[in-house]
């Protein structure tokens, strides 16, 4: 800065710019060093924030059993409320320092939940205990205005629904499907957000929960049926099927619908693309996959990448490459490998890697290119 100001007091004095732009470089540039130290403290107050959690939580696992069952809740209510109390006597002075104690306090606020129901015997209904937490990070994220709330409550609300439909739905075949389907199209909606407009932070953070959850959706979808079929053979009713496909559905594409309104086409496309993945998969198992399987992955793949050229998105066209990438050499590995010789079979392998990563490579280039160049118009 000390640089900066020499250089400003120069251009000042040869007249080359005057105070209101000298002003206004001053703003940018300590704007911008804010923004680069910003990181650090991110990163170390979360890592910080993850550790403190998980150090309380152990060491009340550890001294569980020596506890009289009076300690045992005032324990769990001093657990919840002493990271928001350190907010008013430590997080004004540092901002990131007040969220990450907000935060591990509704993270404990879960735990609490739980051990309460233990203290008590209140097992019945478990999914009870998500609900009242998904409930504690809205309220949080209410009265608070923070990010990270909204994050805990766009992740416990599904868990808590997810619970639900398997208490509600469980013995029946098929419910497992359903339930995974939901997921599935939820996590493409918090991949497409779009990190422009209002609530930055949060945006991204939706986006980084969809790309995390994208992949491990998908493989669900696929062998969910295989999965929950081995508790019974009883066949979901049609009440409930229709409550559970209307829940998996519905909200997400009218949440697109508020947010995104002729853009949400795309994610209407989407929840087709995941419905009729169901459809080529239900009759896959592990062990063999039918080839439907893997000609609709490919073609999920393709769309994926054609909606990041429209929307310009490089995301997009990154995971559609990976995905494509994944589909083939899996199809590869459970289809053709064990047909050929262990040389032939490598041989092919390494040319299949060679040819194929060198042409996904100029395909993946071309694309972020045309989306680059069609979001610089």
């Amino acid at each position: 800065m000390d640089d900066l100001e020499a250089r400003l007091q120069r251009w000042s004095d040869a007249q080359i710019i005057d105070s209101v732009t000298a002003g206004r470089i001053r703003e940018y540039e300590s704007t911008q060093a804010r923004r680069h130290r910003r990181w650090p403290v991110i990163l170390a107050v979360s890592f910080g924030a993850l550790m403190l959690c998980a150090g309380v939580l152990l060491f009340v696992a550890a001294h569980w059993d020596e506890l009289a069952p009076a300690n045992r809740f005032v324990l769990v209510l001093a657990m919840v409320a002493i990271f928001h109390v350190a907010v008013g006597l430590l997080g004004r002075k540092v901002e990131a320092l007040g969220t990450a104690l907000h935060v591990a306090g509704t993270v404990a606020l879960g735990g609490g939940i739980f051990l309460a129901g233990q203290i008590f015997n209140l097992e019945e209904h478990w999914p009870g205990g998500l609900m009242l937490w998904s409930l504690g990070a809205l309220l949080a994220w209410l009265v608070l205005r923070q990010w990270p709330q909204a994050v805990l409550a766009a992740v416990l609300v599904p868990a808590w629904l997810v619970g639900e439909w398997e208490v509600a739905a469980g013995k029946y075949t098929g419910s497992g499907v359903i339930a995974a389907q939901g997921l599935l199209l939820l996590a493409i909606f918090y991949l497409s957000m779009t990190a422009k407009g209002p609530q930055r932070p949060l945006r991204l953070a939706l986006i980084w929960v969809g790309a995390l959850a994208l992949l491990p959706c998908i493989l669900g979808v696929v062998l969910a049926g295989e999965w929950f079929s081995w508790r019974t053979r009883n066949d979901l009713p049609a009440h409930l099927r229709i409550i559970g496909y209307c829940v998996a559905y519905l909200p997400v594409l009218i949440a697109a619908i508020l947010d995104r309104k002729k853009a949400s086409s795309w994610l209407l496309g989407a929840a087709i693309w995941v419905y009729g993945l169901r459809i080529a998969g239900f009759h896959s198992t592990f062990m063999e996959p039918t080839v439907w399987i893997y000609l609709w992955l490919a073609l999920g793949a393709a769309a994926l990448c054609t909606w990041g050229v429209r929307v310009h998105r490089k995301l997009f066209i990154n995971f559609g490459v990976a995905i494509f990438s994944l589909t083939v050499i899996t199809f590869y590995f459970s289809n053709r490998m064990d047909k050929l010789g262990r040389s032939m079979g490598l041989i092919l392998l390494g040319a299949i890697f060679l040819a194929g990563g060198w042409i996904l490579h100029r395909l993946r280039t071309d694309l972020i290119a045309r989306a680059t160049a069609g979001g610089n118009r």
